[in-house]
């Protein structure tokens, strides 16, 4: 089942390639059926799934080069299903968005997209390492053509800057990968997770995932390549960017470095929150002092991301499920807040904050929900950012008060230029003429947003089935993270 989930895309794309010449509108057609019977295929996971098992399910192993410990290895736990579930809703999302705004090259934007689905949801799936590190590093091919081909003016800049940051980090992992794995004699997730590596060996080992996964989060300092790639991809680009391929460097940190290496990981606990720290803050004063809505909402998923990361190192039972629970948040509402971005965008052809203003009295529906994606960022009570943003003080609070008092002042911040951003731009007088000339949201844009509206409510005030999904996996990893390994007593 985990196969058919994330390789049916790849076929759909592949009958694309072979099936549909010159007719974008057959291609988008077979694009959106394509992601939504995934979506259906991907829910009869969520309807087969045990939350009570904090083993992996849907297990799956073909031998592949046995003689080196490397299978082809799938399977899912309460940690990874809901990222699973998380890209099959927005994939045919993105594409609807792109009905209407992608007009060049439809054909192989659609095949990038649904390559894209496919190799997301077999990182989330792997239970080899090798096999993880495969579609990880083929995961940035279509990613970075979305933004090289379809995005804006300066799109080959952020195209390349994203794929050298991305790439050099995840050459250190491919170092760390393979050390754990000749030291291990498997490339078996579960296995290595019950290998007693040294504390030396960790360390070093921590160091090397870390390079990868902290620019795939971004972590402050290397952030920088996000505001590029959000300002030139195309909207549904941004989407998924901010969607799912931020969780990507988190889930690595879940899957990895925290079971793996647990002594390595109570050793830079500290660093982490420096780090993390310092992007809550810094980059939730740049966002006050942007002009363009992108960038502004791009430095805002680096501050949130923030959060994430400090939820995750408290290794305590509220941080770590408020920072899956925050992935998850921050994948619903960053994606809503890009796509409307992108409403605006394909009617004025423009980002800056300073053209807009007084769009409530043309677009009254588009400010009403643009208000509530803007309100679930901040965490109002009743939103979906608001759970997730409680756990994680709470948590952070349970493991360091000082980091949570710090951590705060990033609510505070959130909604400084939230406010400001959504004050500007909805309210006031009009006076460019282009915003007096505007239209509402018609059918298909409001489609784009039910799902999502649905889940900030949902989230915001029943959020009980979705802890309870991860609720005995997170306690199987704290579990495993408060081992001493025995290797480091042998050592």
């Amino acid at each position: 089942m985990l196969s058919l989930v994330t390789f049916f895309p790849l076929v759909g794309a592949l009958i694309i390639v072979i099936g549909v010449r010159d007719n974008p509108s057959l291609a988008r057609i077979a694009a959106l059926l394509v992601s939504l019977v995934t979506f259906l295929l991907s829910l009869k996971l969520l309807y087969g799934f045990d939350n009570a098992l904090a083993t992996y399910q849907f297990l799956e192993e073909v031998p592949w080069l046995t003689a080196y410990g490397i299978s082809y290895r799938m399977g899912v736990d309460g940690i990874s299903l809901p990222f699973v579930l998380l890209t099959t809703l927005l994939t045919p999302i993105c594409i609807l968005a792109s009905w209407e705004s992608v007009q060049k090259h439809v054909k192989e934007y659609m095949i990038a997209f649904l390559a894209l689905e496919s190799f997301v949801v077999g990182v989330f799936c792997a239970l080899d390492f090798i096999l993880f590190y495969i579609l990880w590093e083929a995961m940035l091919i279509p990613m970075f053509l979305i933004i090289g081909v379809w995005g804006g003016p300066n799109r080959i800049y952020a195209a390349f800057k994203f794929f050298l940051y991305t790439l050099v980090g995840s050459v250190l992992m491919l170092v760390a990968v393979l050390a754990m794995g000749v030291k291990a004699g498997t490339f078996s997730i579960p296995e290595l997770m019950a290998y007693p590596f040294t504390l030396q060996f960790q360390i070093w080992v921590f160091l090397g995932l870390f390079a990868s996964f902290s620019v795939k989060v971004p972590m402050w300092p290397v952030h920088t390549w996000l505001p590029d790639a959000h300002v030139e991809a195309p909207t549904a680009g941004s989407v998924i960017l901010a969607g799912i391929l931020l969780k990507m460097g988190a889930y690595g940190f879940l899957r990895f470095s925290i079971p793996m290496l647990p002594d390595a990981t109570r050793f830079f606990t500290p660093l982490i929150f420096g780090l993390s720290l310092v992007a809550i803050i810094y980059t939730a004063l740049v966002a006050l002092v942007q002009r363009d809505l992108k960038k502004l909402i791009a430095y805002s998923s680096v501050s949130h991301m923030g959060f994430v990361t400090i939820g995750l190192f408290t290794l305590n039972q509220q941080g770590v499920e408020g920072g899956i629970l925050q992935m998850i948040n921050h994948g619903i509402v960053a994606g809503g807040l890009f796509l409307l971005v992108g409403v605006i965008y394909d009617r004025m052809h423009t980002r800056e904050i300073v053209r807009f203003g007084g769009l409530a009295q043309r677009m009254p529906i588009y400010a009403v929900i643009f208000m509530l994606f803007s309100m679930a960022s901040v965490g109002l009570p009743g939103t979906n950012g608001f759970v997730g943003e409680f756990l994680i003080l709470l948590g952070a609070f349970l493991a360091s008060k000082p980091v949570a008092v710090l951590a705060s002042t990033g609510v505070v911040l959130g909604a400084s230029y939230m406010l400001w951003m959504y004050k500007r731009v909805v309210f006031g007088e009009i006076r460019n003429p282009e915003v007096a000339a505007l239209l509402d949201m018609n059918g298909r844009e409001l489609a784009l947003f039910v799902p999502l509206i649905v889940l900030v409510f949902w989230i915001g005030f029943y959020p009980t089935p979705f802890l309870d999904m991860f609720h005995a996996s997170v306690q199987h990893l704290l579990d495993q993270a408060s081992v001493v390994k025995v290797g480091v007593l042998a050592r």
